[in-house]
């Protein structure tokens, strides 16, 4: 499938993956119209931020996924469905576990229902590397089994079995992605890369961290950005869930080590218990089996995480208005 010309809606399009996802299929030529949830201020979240010449060329509407009717009236008439939008915050689940399953669960099933309606040609569902818990064996590959973890993880298994149900019960066009670990500009401090730089940054001789131990298969966000469009591009991906991983692992505790080394600072790292994750709910380990996405698509990761880390870091130091780092982000 060609995206260009394509009438294609993204939900979550104001977030992290979804803003530089909305950007990047602006750039290739698709109509799109981007989904951002509404508030009373109008904002629009890092679509606020983007150059005059792609803001011209996106369609911005206002809703919420949670309800049926909204999603309804907003799908009619697409071509394909990029479907992000989702509370993702690990540590704000334990507080609210209710709000994961409404947003996460009845949220897709109503962008899954709307697309059924109206006979959308793809739709690309967005899992996470989460589902799969610490891992049983690496590198993870589709097959491993789903462990819920945490709410939110639990959340996201709902959601891809209600996507899985959707192809198989409807024929529902769906393929499921399921990144690893994303990073790079404009993620929030809720998550560990950011909250590394933006501390170091704004000139603290020492951080505060969870556990150090645990690893990760980090993937930067414009790698990311291109798996969603070469699943939804393929015709080999229906009914597929898909990993989208570099197929590397480190740990925290050696990312810090890189992004110390990137700034020349000396720095104390020191062990938060608000940040450390319930024992039996860590995720230890990650590591991404990436050959069925190299199988059905083009895709392959083109920034090391050197390179990644590097433009990050640029983009963090140009933009420390958006970081609180006396705060923790839950």
């Amino acid at each position: 499938m060609d995206l260009k010309g394509k009438k294609v809606f993204v939900t979550g399009a104001e977030g992290f993956i979804g803003s530089h996802l909305t950007e990047k299929l602006v750039e290739m030529g698709a109509n799109v119209t981007a989904l951002v949830q509404y508030n009373s201020f109008n904002n629009w979240g890092w679509i606020d931020t983007f150059d005059k010449k792609i803001l011209d060329n996106i369609n911005v509407i206002t809703g919420d996924i949670r309800e049926y009717d909204n999603m309804k009236r907003a799908i009619k008439g697409q071509d394909v469905v990029f479907h992000l939008a989702a509370l993702i915050a690990i540590p704000y689940s334990y507080l609210s576990p209710m709000a994961y399953v409404r947003t996460n669960v009845e949220g897709t099933t109503n962008v899954l229902e709307a697309c059924r309606d109206y006979d959308v040609e793809k739709i690309v569902h967005t899992s996470t590397s989460e589902t799969y818990g610490t891992a049983l064996y690496v590198p993870i590959d589709e097959k491993h089994p789903l462990q819920g973890q945490s709410p939110y993880s639990a959340s996201k298994i709902g959601a891809d079995k209600i996507a899985e149900s959707y192809y198989r019960s409807f024929n529902l066009p769906v393929a499921t992605i399921r990144p690893f670990n994303t990073y790079g500009p404009r993620q929030s401090a809720r998550a560990v890369i950011p909250t590394i730089i933006s501390q170091i940054l704004s000139g603290k001789t020492q951080i505060k961290l969870g556990s150090l131990t645990p690893t990760r298969d980090f993937n930067y966000v414009k790698d990311t950005a291109e798996a969603f469009i070469k699943i939804a591009e393929s015709e080999n991906t229906v009914g597929e869930v898909i990993n989208a991983g570099s197929n590397y692992e480190i740990s925290i505790g050696e990312t810090v080590k890189k992004i110390i080394t990137i700034l020349g600072k000396e720095i104390d790292i020191v062990s938060d218990d608000e940040r450390v994750r319930p024992e039996k709910s860590e995720v230890n380990r990650l590591w991404a089996d990436n050959s069925k996405i190299k199988k059905l698509t083009s895709w392959e990761p083109q920034y090391t995480l050197d390179e990644g880390l590097r433009e990050t870091v640029e983009w963090i130091r140009n933009n420390m208005h958006y970081f609180k780092t006396d705060i923790y982000n839950v």
